[in-house]
This record gives structure tokens, sequence and C-alpha cells, in this order.
């Protein structure tokens, strides 16, 4: 017996996600945080259409569209200085490598992007404001989460993990017997150290710095990303933002705090502006130390999030990285956990998220390339900015920003088959993706066809079966989608197809009264 289901170590944004995640598939989870509160520290601005698209899925846009006006107050605040009554800042669409991605450039009728539904016009979300959401969200499910303690050890055998909690009050350590250990405890993560996973990548070039300051002297600063002689640097979108890069190496100390001197100095170098930082509110060190585990599992013991792969914090790719990381994983092992289905469904995990890991791994080292301030790089950018002017090449980039292009290799023939399901809006006014809240896997008839609803007969816990019409998709009879929304099996109504009895058994286990 155990006294968890799954130890999940760590509550940021994907710690977070992940406990939500294993409640709503009927695990019993712990998550532990050795911080007290949510972390204040500066960290991605924004989240991408695949990771709106997730929440969406979870019920979450509309505390997500309210994140993002307040975020818009801010930006307005900081282009105009009127108080936040400036005219509404233009269509996010992000930046590559800090060149900025114009939105009226951005072809949004583009194929690979179509489908998000309203979940698209969501992004300017920071991740401190995600992490409060996904604290208020998991305690609304009954996810147990304990700050203040952090994973002192733990010794992991073939039935489950023994887990040793210490309070960071210096009270005696407390111990623990759980099914499953799941490392989300960041790029220097003390379960990947400890479990022994290699980690293969590159060396870091840069040092980094990103924060909420007091400063003076500002009036030469240019707004947005900017590139010099020396390096890069950006300014906004809100007041008191600064990142400023310098391709000297990384930094000699990553832990001691950044001082108010430190991010002037550097700051100065790269900008040549003789601003003057009076005070910080928040400050962090960052390189492109770029590795990634070669396996996502060991044994009972996972990882997600950074805990797997580490890159440079261009575009937020880690964040939104991690949150499909953890939509991946947590029905998979929420349905292990609870003996719904056999241990080989954990091995899909590795399988579908480590090829869009090394992607995203690629995607930030390409973007460190062209922000090198040396003569070979900065011809190169210059070529990259050409092509980022026009309608072509800004859609490319969005599309691959957006995440919306992240497919996985599932069995099956239909198009949809492995890529995130449609946001298709039924007869009645719904949305598919208000059919996914509850977490469970979606059946969706389309035709009307009795023999496909037989399919799901004894799933009734684990599936939900809707029969409607979709007018803006005739062609379709049925869809399989995934607690993650992801389509596991399709038909269209000319042509035929497979039975999705595979897809089912695959995805779902066997079904309730067979052996």
């Amino acid at each position: 017996m155990s006294d968890y289901d799954v130890v999940v170590a760590g509550a940021g944004p994907v710690g977070l996600l992940l406990g939500c995640e294993l409640a709503l598939g009927g695990a019993r989870a712990l998550v532990v945080e050795r911080l007290t509160a949510v972390d204040e520290t500066i960290k991605a601005g924004a989240i991408n259409t695949a990771s709106a698209v997730a929440l969406d899925r979870r019920g979450l846009l509309p505390a997500l569209t309210e994140v993002q006006e307040r975020a818009f107050r801010g930006l307005r605040q900081f282009r105009k200085g009127d108080g936040g009554t400036a005219s509404p800042p233009p269509r996010f669409a992000g930046h590559f490598a800090g060149i900025m991605l114009r939105g009226d450039l951005f072809d949004a009728s583009d194929p690979a992007l179509a489908g998000a539904g309203p979940a698209a016009e969501v992004g300017l979300v920071p991740q401190a404001e995600l992490e409060r959401l996904l604290e208020r969200r998991a305690a609304e499910l009954g996810v147990e989460v304990r700050r203040g303690v952090e994973l002192a050890g733990f010794a992991a055998d073939g039935d489950g993990v023994s887990v040793t909690l210490a309070p960071a009050d210096g009270s005696p350590a407390t111990d623990l017997r759980a099914g499953w250990l799941v490392g989300c405890d960041g790029g220097r993560s003390t379960v990947r150290k400890r479990a022994g996973f290699d980690f293969p990548g590159t060396p870091p070039e840069i040092t980094g710095y990103q924060a909420l300051a007091e400063m003076t002297g500002t009036e030469g600063l240019r707004p947005g990303w900017n590139t010099t002689d020396t390096g890069t640097y950006a300014h906004g979108p809100v007041p008191g933002r600064i990142l400023v890069v310098e391709f000297d190496g990384p930094p000699a100390d990553r832990r001691s705090p950044v001082t108010a001197e430190e991010l002037q100095a550097a700051l100065r170098r790269v900008s040549g502006v003789d601003v003057t930082v009076t005070g910080l509110r928040t400050a962090t060190r960052f390189t492109d130390n770029c590795r990634q585990v070669t396996d996502y599992r060991k044994g009972r013991v996972l990882l997600a999030g950074d805990a797997a792969h580490v890159h440079s914090p261009f575009g937020g790719q880690g964040l939104n990285l991690g949150i499909g990381d953890a939509m991946n994983l947590g029905w998979k092992l929420a349905a292990v956990a609870r003996g719904r289905a056999p241990e080989t469904l954990l091995d899909t995990y590795t399988a579908e998220r480590h090829p869009i890991g090394a992607w995203v791994l690629e995607w930030t080292r390409a973007q460190i390339a062209l922000m090198r301030p040396d003569p070979h790089a900065r011809a190169l950018r210059k070529v990259v900015v050409d092509l980022a002017e026009t309608v072509t090449g800004t859609t490319y980039l969005v599309r691959r920003i957006s995440g919306a292009w992240h497919h996985y290799d599932l069995p099956g023939d239909h198009p949809l088959v492995g890529r995130s399901a449609p946001d298709l809006v039924l007869a009645d006014g719904t949305r598919l993706a208000r059919h996914l809240h509850d977490g469970r896997a979606l059946l969706l008839d389309l035709a009307d066809d009795p023999g496909l609803r037989a399919h799901a007969e004894g799933y009734e816990e684990r599936v939900t079966v809707l029969t409607a019409t979709c007018p803006d998709r005739p062609d379709l009879a049925g869809v399989l989608v995934r607690p993650d929304g992801f389509v596991a099996w399709a038909a269209d109504r000319e042509g035929g197809g497979t039975s999705p009895a595979d897809a089912l058994a695959l995805w779902c286990g066997t079904p309730a009264g067979v052996r």
C-alpha cells in the first residue's frame, strides 16, 4: 500500500498542471515545493497557442483571458505612459532571436494554424500569473500541495518509490511511500541527478539577465529587442522590464542573487546608454545550456518540464514545452497508477514528447546563432530579417513558435490522427473543448451511428460518448479524442474507415468486464 499514487516534486506551472491532470484521472497525488509561495521571479512572459488550447480544454480560457487583459493594460501603459488608455496593442505574434514578428504580416488562414478556436487569441500570460491560476485550479480539484517542503531523498524499486521530505523550517523529515515519482523540479533537478538520468547536450556560451527594475536615464533605451555590437537587450513590454545578453561565456556564479550593480554594468556595456539601476523587484540570470535526457522515464521515476530538458529561454519555449509534457503524461500516469492501463502506456510518453523537446532545443540553438555579435552571424541575421518581413516568412515562424504544428506518430491513416483535435463547433453551439473539461477521452459520433457508440461499451468511466452534428465538418463520421486533446482515431462518412476498437484498447485500456 502506498500513501500516494504519485509524488510530484516541484509546484511550478508544470508540476501544478500535472497534479491537476492526475486528479482528473482519479490518482492520489502529492505536489511538494521548496518555496512557500508562488515564485515571482520574472520568467516566461507568454504562452503559445498549443498551451492556450490545452488549458482551454480544461475550462481555463476565461481565466487566461482575464490575465491577458491585465497584461495588455501594463503594455499600453509602457507604450504611451498615459495610464493605460492608449489604443489596444498590436496582435501578439512573438519574436525569433529578438526579430519582432509583425502581426499584420501573419496569415491567419494558414491551414496549420486553423482549428484552435478562441484560444488562438490568448498569448500574453506571464508565468507567475499562470502559476497562480493553476494553484487555484489544483485547490479546486483537491490536489494536495505542500509548500515549504523539499525532496530530501528517494529510493525506487519495482513496486514504487520511498520518498523522504524535509521541511524548510528544519523540523524533522518525514518518509512516505508512493507508486511513482515525477521530477518537475527545474533545470537543476534533484530528481534527475539522483536517479542518474543521462543528460547530454551542448555547453553554454552566453550570460543573460532578465529583470524588473527601477531605473533612471532610460531615455536612450529603445523599446523592444535590440542588437548592438556587444550583445542584445530588450526594453519592455511592461514598465521596468529589462533583458540583457552578452556572448562572453556563462556566469561564474549562477546561484548568488543578481545585484543592481551587476545588471547596470551589463546593460551599459550592451546598450551603450548610461542607465542607473536604482532597485530590483525581481532579477535572474540565465544561459543557453542546452541539454535533454535520453529517456523521460527510469522505472518508477519520470521527468517533465525543465527537469527533462533545458535551453535558452527565448520565446518562452521552456514553459510551453513543459505544459505539453504535463498534458501528455498526466492522464497516462493516472491510468497506470489506478490499474486501468498497462505500464507499457508510459513508454509512449518519451516516444511522443522527446522528438518535440529535441526540436525546441534546435530552435533555441538557431536563435543563439543569429544573436551572436560576430560579423558572420550579423550577416545571416540580415537575411532572416528580410525573410521575416514577408507574409510567408512571418507565417512560417509564427506557425513554429505557436506549437500548432506539434503532432504524434500514432496508428491510423486519417489526416487528423496524431494531431491536436480541431475545436469543432457543434450544432448545439458548444465547442469540442467544452467536452474535454473533465479530462476523459471523448468519442464523438457525428453520424448518429449506434455501431460506433457500441464500441465504447465497458469504457463508461473512461470515455465520454457524445452524439452530435458539426455543420462545418459534414465529412466526418466520428472522432476519438484522447484526454490530452490529440486525435486517436477518426473516420469520414464516405469511404468508411477502421473501427475505433484498437484505438480504444491502446489508449483507454481493456473495457470493464473483459479479462
